[in-house]
């Protein structure tokens, strides 16, 4: 199975699962009166609407590149991961403004283990969606699967929190009976959205930074630095080296410095060879420019800049 199809599958898989999961605690929060189980409907409202995002984003960015779209639609999985970010935001200030609602007009929680019931329910569902996510979103390097998986993983440990409220209310009027501690319920709802709102912080920073054309992660412009630094045949540097990422979409783009008596031919082959090579570390969708410059050891104002010059190491060995 393809990338496109992976991605399109397991997206659908989490749009699914979320639509069960938000009747599920709509149905059972309104049935005990639980604020932190209505929360985490509207959460799971809002991991929904990120799913479909997320499936609309895998199955646009899959598109190839057209005459209008010339570098690809990659960067739909940034703009996908960056509205699911806010759309954290938003679903984390209604659970607040519930929540506090809820403690200066208390009312009493029924069938509290019903409740707690659906709370694990949800965790497991989603525990299980969010692996699912998770892998083939970073197998397939998917911008828009991983926001999703996070959507559900934050959701994983709300609904832990909010079970382990509703317990706690369990516990403590079975043993106190005639005291009310109802408190709690909302208590763990603001806990919930404070979660929220730090994934959603954590996920803007990472699907945001893209489309501002930020260069690749160290790492990755480490390894593109070293390949470059071992090419021989006639090869004595590059430089201008640029980078960038739009979705799984990686764009290089760099001047190598070439003897200046090399051959059409064979400076095609070496950049052919570097091409492959670059695809085959990263993904097949990788861009990759090279200018070949004819390089005769009489360094300009940017030939002095060059990340690597194989010259200047002769000369500087040798004197």
């Amino acid at each position: 199975m393809d990338n496109a199809r992976r991605k399109s599958n397991v997206a659908l898989l989490s749009v699914i699962s979320n639509i069960t999961l938000v009747i599920l605690k709509l149905v059972i929060g309104l049935a005990i009166g639980s604020v932190s189980v209505i929360s985490e409907a509207i959460h799971s409202g809002v991991d929904l609407l990120a799913a479909v995002i997320a499936l609309f984003a895998v199955r646009a960015s899959g598109q190839p590149a057209d005459r209008e779209h010339p570098f690809g639609h990659g960067k739909f999985e940034n703009i996908s991961g960056t509205v699911e970010a806010l759309l954290i935001f938003l679903a984390a200030g209604w659970i607040i403004w519930e929540a506090v609602q809820k403690l200066i007009h208390p009312h009493g929680l029924e069938n509290v283990g019903w409740g707690a019931g659906v709370m694990l329910l949800s965790a497991i569902a989603n525990m299980f969606v969010s692996h699912k996510l998770f892998k083939v979103g970073k197998e397939t390097d998917s911008v828009a699967l991983q926001a999703d998986a996070w959507h559900l993983r934050t959701d994983v440990y709300t609904s832990i929190g909010v079970m382990t409220g509703l317990a706690l209310i369990w516990i403590a009027e079975a043993a106190f009976p005639g005291e009310h501690f109802h408190w709690i319920d909302p208590i763990a709802a603001i806990l919930v959205a404070v979660l929220i709102i730090k994934a959603a912080y954590e996920l803007t920073i990472k699907s945001a930074r893209d489309l501002l054309d930020v260069s690749l992660p160290d790492e990755e412009e480490k390894w593109i630095k070293n390949y470059l630094e071992k090419i021989d045949s006639g090869v004595k540097g590059y430089h201008r080296l640029r980078t960038r990422k739009a979705g799984s979409d990686r764009f290089i783009e760099f001047h190598l410095l070439v003897s200046p008596d090399m051959s059409v031919k064979e400076s095609h082959r070496i950049t052919e060879e570097v091409t492959c090579d670059f695809r085959r570390q990263f993904s097949d969708a990788t861009l990759v420019t090279i200018h070949i410059e004819p390089c005769d050891g009489n360094c300009s104002n940017s030939c002095a800049q060059a990340e690597i010059c194989t010259i200047k190491k002769t000369s500087n060995n040798g004197g």
